[in-house]
């Protein structure tokens, strides 16, 4: 469920309420019955961990085979 912060207008108090989607808003403030407004803030996306790829989301694509690399033209010049 997410967690939603709350400043109170009156007081200035600001709280965190865990909701649900369904829940009605807070619209009272639990110190001084006050009227309250949601604080929105930018939310970023983190991925953690070692499962998630550039490429995990792409249809298989044609593999390509790996060449050798190229061998050297010249000799080693000897006295």
């Amino acid at each position: 469920m997410p967690t939603y912060e709350y400043a109170c207008v009156a007081c200035g108090h600001a709280f965190e309420v865990v909701q649900s989607f369904t829940d009605e808003a807070i619209s009272i403030c639990p110190q001084c019955k006050g009227e309250v407004r949601k604080v929105y803030n930018n939310v970023g996306v983190v991925f953690k961990g070692s499962g998630f790829y550039k490429t995990d989301s792409r249809a298989n694509a044609p593999t390509a085979t790996p060449s050798s690399p190229p061998q050297s033209a010249t000799k080693p010049i000897t006295d």
